[in-house]
């Protein structure tokens, strides 16, 4: 089931986003995702328009949007590969008639399921604060 994020959610979508993001960036040092976690508790998640998807166990992934920029997908690493990335990102489009996002050059897994959900890359780029090439890529809902 997906839903709308609740307060009480926080805790569990912040170990879901650090175990997810040092697993799919081992390019980066986990310190780098560590030091971000007061960010993403204080700014970004309270910033986002947020949604997560659970089962009876509880929650297993969420999804951000800023606007139309898909600012975060994350499914906690024993649950991926079952479809809960899709089912997040069936229901973000169909809330906007398109979706950018910014992906890491170096996470070729994850631009292999953006491209397969229909996402084309439309430049390549730095990201400042980590000095990695990262994809620019947009959807169009047709």
């Amino acid at each position: 089931m997906i839903r709308a994020f609740e307060h009480d959610d926080m805790e569990r979508i912040l170990d879901i986003w650090l175990k997810a993001s040092i697993k799919a960036h081992d390019f980066i040092d986990a310190s780098y995702w560590q030091s971000h976690l007061e960010a993403m508790r204080d700014v970004y998640i309270p910033g986002s328009e947020t949604y997560v998807v659970e089962d009876q166990s509880g929650v297993l992934g969420f999804c951000c949007l800023l606007g139309n920029q898909l600012a975060a997908l994350f499914v906690d690493p024993d649950h991926q590969g079952k479809g809960l990335g899709k089912q997040l990102l069936k229901h973000v489009k169909n809330l906007r008639d398109e979706l950018t996002l910014a992906v890491y050059k170096e996470n070729t897994p994850s631009i292999a399921f953006y491209q397969s959900q229909g996402f084309e890359v439309v430049k390549e780029q730095v990201d400042t604060q980590t000095g990695h090439s990262e994809h620019l890529m947009s959807y169009k809902n047709h």
